[in-house]
């Protein structure tokens, strides 16, 4: 299955200097899979190690980690030469061995071979590693299947996307038949998600079944991460995840800390969430107290939604059957929660942080985001009364804050009215960060100096 992220790495092997790329990640969105499809393609020689799996690995960084030990010890271990300047090392499930990330300094110094790590719990492994390799890793997070990616492993043609993001671009009306057939995909990736495995699942079977199945073995898998990795507070660590669902469901979507104990302080399950966040599972949304650049300076840290990274694996941990009332469009549910969590996963794989905007005089706004030197308010609606947004158009007549324009996305088509897109549900995998235009930066001119 197509990943964009392949053309990353690609655009990694190309440079001159290259670091280390430590691709870093929830479990089981495809990062393993993914590397060694870049390296059959691109490389003469591909070798690997999986900590996990082969534990006596580690011993390769016991020892001294200059090069010369560590070129010995390695071609030694893989029982293969490793030639210089055509080779790929892969250290795989690299959370494992603190060691090797040291390690990397030292490989990466000598530049004979380019180095890929990957892992899935970094973020809360940190604190074993002894030292790490700052100025010789290039950072790459991947995450679950965006919806772009989910249709083209469905069979939508490139053809139809392009003919998509030409009527996004240019804001016109999409063609009714493929507008109702999108929508109805868009529900399908809102139950399924975007973990490749499960993605397979369905596009082999197309039975849901089947798809709650593998999503219900993944969830199994993340708690015994938790079980196994987490050095403090499993119960809690536990607890959070189990109360997402419950959480979303609610009118205001707020984490409410109340509901894990009548006598719950965040400063006591602080270590916690931190913990879901950093091993990928849950992201985090907080509240900011102005729409003004730059929104991280604006934000209320103790006041915050929590979304699952995959809306597939929330749809499975939620109300039973839910995933057969969205794709009946039953709208005698409260699908509000599971709608915000599938932007909210595909907003932060497009490059946004994930913000919203609570304020007594303006009302609640979804989203928030940055775009450069823009702040954005987005609101997703998943009834037919998409057209009433009180909030948006307080914010909007806001004039202090000087906001050009409000999307909502919802089932309608595309359509502007005044200062508002409406775009409908798919149309998020276009919407995206921009670069700002580096021309329109003013040249240094230092003469007469």
């Amino acid at each position: 299955m197509y990943r964009k992220v392949i053309e990353k790495l690609v655009s990694w092997k190309e440079q001159k200097d290259k670091k280390a790329l430590l691709v870093t990640g929830a479990r089981q969105i495809g990062k393993t899979y993914i590397i060694r499809e870049f390296a059959k393609n691109n490389y003469s020689k591909f070798v690997e190690i999986n900590f996990l799996t082969q534990p006596s690995a580690k011993d390769i960084f016991s020892g001294d980690l200059d090069f010369n030990t560590l070129q010995i010890t390695l071609s030694s271990f893989l029982k293969t030469s490793l030639v210089k300047g055509e080779t790929l090392i892969f250290l795989d499930e690299i959370q494992e061995c603190p060691n090797a990330r040291t390690a990397i300094k030292f490989l990466v110094e000598n530049g004979s071979y380019d180095i890929i790590e990957s892992g899935s719990l970094l973020g809360v492994q940190y604190k074993n590693v002894p030292s790490f390799p700052v100025g010789y890793e290039q950072i790459l997070h991947m995450y679950p299947m965006d919806f772009e990616e989910f249709c083209l492993a469905n069979g939508v043609q490139r053809d139809t996307l392009d003919y998509l993001h030409d009527c996004y671009s240019q804001r016109k009306e999409i063609a009714l038949a493929i507008h109702k057939k999108m929508l109805n995909l868009f529900r399908y990736y809102m139950i399924v998600g975007g973990m490749p495995f499960v993605v397979k699942k369905f596009v082999e079977n197309n039975d849901i079944y089947k798809v709650i199945e593998a999503q219900k073995d993944i969830l199994d898998l993340y708690r015994q991460d938790v079980n196994k990795y987490s050095q403090n507070g499993k119960a809690q660590i536990q607890h959070i995840l189990d109360t997402i669902p419950s959480q979303l469901e609610d009118k205001n979507r707020r984490f409410n800390v109340n509901s894990l104990s009548s006598n719950a302080r965040l400063r006591d399950y602080k270590d916690s969430f931190l913990w879901l966040k950093d091993a990928g599972v849950a992201l985090p949304s907080f509240n900011v107290s102005e729409p003004v650049v730059p929104l991280k300076l604006n934000e209320k840290n103790n006041l915050f939604k929590l979304y699952l990274s995959d809306t597939g694996l929330l749809c499975s941990m939620s109300l039973e059957n839910v995933q057969f009332a969205i794709l009946s469009d039953n709208l005698k549910i409260n699908a509000g929660g599971i709608f915000e969590n599938i932007f909210a996963q595909n907003l932060k794989s497009n490059g946004f942080e994930l913000r919203y905007l609570n304020r007594k005089n303006i009302g609640e706004i979804d989203f928030v985001v940055q775009n450069y030197d823009r702040v954005i308010p987005v609101e997703i609606k998943s009834g037919n009364d998409y057209k009433k947004h009180s909030a948006l158009n307080n914010l909007l007549n806001k004039e202090a804050w000087n906001i050009e324009r409000g999307y909502v996305f919802c089932r309608g088509n595309l359509e502007v009215e005044k200062r508002i897109t409406y775009l409908p549900w798919y149309m998020i995998m276009f919407f995206k960060t921009e670069l700002p235009d580096l021309n329109s930066i003013p040249k240094l001119d230092l003469t007469g100096l």
